[in-house]
C-alpha cells in the first residue's frame, strides 16, 4: 500500500495543519549552521501555504531530557525559517500551552507558526504508549489534519510521528514521499552496475545494511574506521587503529557470502596512518597490508583511505549507474584526512543514474566539504532511518502513513 498524499486530506484552505519536520539542525552561538534539513522542508510547506493552510511546524532539537533547556530551542531555526520563507514565522515558546494556542490561534490562511522543541515535553519521546498519546491528544487539539513531513525520525516510535499520526487525519508530505520512492529504489529495483560505498567509524553500525544489501549489489566498497575491522578479519595488522574485534566472525562471513554470490567486496590497497587522532598529527600512506608503526615509531591509527584506494573508488562510484553512500571514508573534519570522502563525494557528482548521499555524516560532510545538495541524484535527511529501511526494518512513521 502506499503511502497517503496531502491529496487525501481535501481542501485545507482555513484548516489548521500541524507538520512534523525533521529540524534537527547543527547551531553555534545560537545561530544555525547547516540549513540542509530546513531547506528540504520548505517544498511541503509552501505547498501547504499555498493551499491557504494555517501551517503549524512542529519538531525535535538535539536531546533534552524532556524539559526546556535554552541550548535546545527551536527559535533560531525558526528565524532562519521566516528569512528561508521571506514570510513571517510566529514562534511559541512552549509546546501544548499558552504560546502555543495564542500563536496558533493568532494564524491567518497561509500563515506558519513554529512551536518549541518537542523533546521539552516527557511525552514526546517516553517509552510509554499511554504517556505518548496525552501528548499526541494535546498536540491534536492545535490541528485540523497532520502532514509527516520528518524522514529522520520515521524509525521512532514517538507521539509526533505516530501516535499523532493515529489521532488526526494524517499524510506524508514531499520530502517522506521523495525518500521512500528513493530507497525504495535502492532496494527493490536498482539500476546496475549497483555499486554501495560504506564508511564511518563502526562495522557493528553498518551490519544489517550489508546482510540486507548484499544479495542486491553489485559492489560493496568499504571505507571509514569500519575498513580495520574488515582488514583484520583477513589477518591483517591495523596498528591503533579502530578495531570492532567482536565482528570478526561476522565480517568474515560477509566476505565469504559476498564471495560465493559473485558480489564484488572493495577494500583500501592504502590508508592514510597518522601518529595520534589530531587535526595537526603526523602522518604517512601506508600500504593497507602492512599498517603497524606510525610515521614517529608508535603505533599508527588510520584516518582516511589512501590516494590510490580514493581513485579507485571514484572511478568505481563514476561508473555505476546506482550508487549509495553512507558514511565518510575518512575524519573528514580534519582537512588532512578528507581527502578520501571528498573524492568519493566528486565521483556521486558524476554518476549517470541515481546517485544518493546517505544522510547523517555523510550529508554533513559532502556539505562541508563545499558540495551543494544539487550537486546529487538525492540527500537523504535521515541517517538512521535510511539505513533501518534498507535493513528491511517496518518503520513505525510510515506503517501509520500506510506504507506496507
Amino acid at each position: 500500500m502506499a503511502l497517503r498524499t496531502i491529496e487525501s486530506l481535501g481542501d485545507l484552505s482555513g484548516r489548521r495543519v500541524i507538520v512534523r519536520c525533521d529540524l534537527n539542525v547543527p547551531l553555534a552561538d545560537g545561530v544555525v549552521t547547516d540549513d540542509g534539513r530546513i531547506r528540504a522542508s520548505l517544498p511541503t510547506l509552501n505547498a501547504l501555504l499555498h493551499r491557504g493552510a494555517k501551517v503549524v511546524v512542529v519538531s525535535h532539537l538535539g536531546r533534552p531530557e524532556g524539559a526546556p533547556d535554552a541550548r535546545y530551542s527551536l527559535h533560531p531555526v525558526a528565524q532562519r525559517l521566516s528569512e528561508l520563507l521571506g514570510a513571517p514565522v510566529a514562534f511559541a515558546t512552549d509546546t501544548v500551552g499558552a504560546s502555543a494556542a495564542d500563536a496558533v490561534a493568532g494564524l491567518a490562511d497561509g500563515e506558519i507558526a513554529v512551536l518549541e522543541n518537542l523533546r521539552f515535553n516527557p511525552g514526546e519521546t517516553s517509552k510509554d504508549a499511554s504517556e505518548r498519546q496525552v501528548f499526541a491528544d494535546s498536540l491534536a487539539l492545535l490541528g485540523d489534519a497532520m502532514v509527516s513531513d520528518g524522514f529522520g525520525v520515521v524509525h521512532r516510535k514517538q507521539a509526533s510521528v505516530y501516535e499523532l499520526a493515529q489521532t488526526l487525519p494524517s499524510a506524508a508530505g514531499s520530502l517522506i514521499s521523495a525518500e521512500t520512492d528513493v530507497l525504495d529504489r535502492l532496494t527493490e529495483r536498482p539500476e546496475r552496475p549497483y555499486t554501495v560505498v560504506l564508511g564511518g567509524s563502526k562495522v557493528s553500525d553498518k551490519l544489517g545494511v550489508i546482510a540486507h544489501l548484499l544479495p542486491r549489489v553489485d559492489r560493496l566498497l568499504i571505507g571509514g574506521g569500519m575498513l580495520f575491522t574488515f582488514l583484520a578479519a583477513q589477518g591483517h595488522k591495523v596498528g591503533a587503529s579502530l578495531l570492532e574485534v567482536d565482528q570478526l566472525d561476522t565480517v568474515r562471513g560477509y566476505l565469504a557470502e559476498a564471495e560465493k554470490r559473485g558480489v564484488q567486496i572493495v577494500l583500501p590497497t592504502d590508508v592514510v596512518v597518522a601518529e595520534r587522532f589530531a587535526a595537526d598529527a603526523p602522518h604517512t600512506v601506508q600500504a593497507a597490508s602492512a599498517i603497524e608503526d606510525g610515521p614517529a615509531g608508535a603505533s599508527g591509527i588510520g584516518l582516511d583511505i589512501g590516494p590510490d584506494t580514493a581513485a579507485a573508488f571514484a572511478d568505481l562510484v563514476a561508473s555505476s549507474t546506482t550508487v549509495f553512500w553512507n558514511g565518510p571514508m575518512g575524519v573528514f573534519e580534519f582537512p588532512a584526512f578528507a581527502a578520501g570522502t571528498r573524492a568519493v563525494a566528486e565521483a556521486l557528482t558524476r554518476v549517470p543514474g541515481l546517485g544518493v548521499v546517505g544522510g547523517g555524516d555523510s550529508a554533513a560532510a559532502v556539505r562541508a566539504l563545499g558540495f551543494s545538495d544539487d550537486d546529487f541524484g538525492h540527500v537523504s535527511t535521515g541517517g538512521g532511518a535510511s539505513l533501518e529501511f534498507l535493513e528491511g526494518k517496518k518503520l513505525p512513521g510510515l506503517e501509520v502513513l500506510g506504507w506496507q
